[in-house]
């Protein structure tokens, strides 16, 4: 290793590379030329003093040093995009970037017109969304809100319940029309189900309510709620989804509500160490008030959050 210190940007190209596979594909990915990536990794090589990828006619394929280094390297990454957030929300107002982090289907199906009426609020404002539901992201600086379905139990975050989201199951018109519409649950086991690909806790929760929502049994099965959904309103056949959410649509019948119903605790969870910053508590408080509204609670947050 040379006595020169790694530039930060430097890890945050390789985990780039480490990711797409490529220099091309990386430097498309952070605005960069290949020549420039390239350069990068080849700095980086030599600070070290490891050899990090293999060039090969398809692609960069990691070392062994490279694997191991990579979980560092991403913390070196995280940290740096934290530290520029922090430094773009500095001057008059509310402005700067928060980055976000919630589940696929709230992402996209709920958070588009709450972030478009925070952004009209304050055009100063930027927004990253990340789709993601993992538990550290928060603590690890890789996003500094979230939206989750599930309590954060972290001292080190500040969190505020906003509500409960009720699931049930849904199918369109169209195929009720064709298949007929279930009058209990014992006869949904018959119809063409949507469903998992890989159990969850939310799932394992479901099956022991109900034996018969397994995998064997979904002729549909995919990990994404938002693959899920497009099935359900595709006509493909009966699958559980947001109730809220599929009322929008007039041709999404819900079946059998008092038989099956779950409800998801809705939380807006940031890191403690933001409380005082305006873009973050603005953010906060507009999601707050946001997702309460989708869900109908009719409260609105205009304060920090405590």
């Amino acid at each position: 290793m040379t006595e020169n210190e790694p530039s930060w940007e430097w890890y945050r190209t390789f985990i780039k590379v480490l990711e797409t596979g490529s220099l091309s594909a990386a430097g498309r990915a952070m605005g960069l030329t290949q020549p420039t990536v390239g350069r990068h990794i080849d700095n980086l090589e030599t600070a070290l003093g490891l050899k990090l990828f293999i060039r090969s006619f398809d692609g960069f394929a990691p070392t062994d040093a490279a694997l191991e280094l990579k979980p560092y390297a991403a913390s070196v990454a995280t940290t740096t995009a934290a530290l520029r957030r922090v430094a773009s929300s500095h001057g008059t107002g509310v402005r700067g970037t928060v980055r976000l982090t919630a589940s696929e289907i709230i992402s996209v199906e709920v958070l588009p017109p709450i972030l478009a009426a925070l952004r009209n609020e304050h055009p100063a404002l930027s927004i990253e969304l990340v789709t993601s539901n993992k538990t550290g992201d928060l603590l690890h600086r890789e996003a500094d809100i979230a939206v989750r379905m599930y309590r954060p139990v972290q001292d080190a975050l500040v969190a505020k319940r906003v509500g409960g989201i009720e699931v049930g199951l849904h199918a369109h018109k169209r195929y009720l029309a064709t298949y007929g519409t279930p009058k209990s649950l014992a006869e949904v086991s018959g119809h063409t189900l949507i469903g998992f690909d890989n159990e969850g806790a939310f799932i394992r929760r479901l099956q022991d309510q109900f034996p018969w929502y397994s995998r064997a049994a979904l002729a549909f099965r995919a990990d994404s709620d938002l693959a899920q959904l497009a099935a359900i309103r595709a006509g493909f056949g009966i699958g559980i989804c947001q109730s809220t959410l599929a009322a929008r649509d007039k041709a999404l019948v819900r079946l059998l509500p008092t038989q099956l119903s779950i409800t998801m605790d809705t939380w807006v969870a940031m890191h403690e160490d933001l409380r005082q910053s305006a873009r973050c508590v603005a953010t906060f408080a507009a999601l707050v008030a946001g997702l309460s509204a989708y869900m109908g609670c009719g409260e609105q947050w205009n304060r920090q959050p405590t």
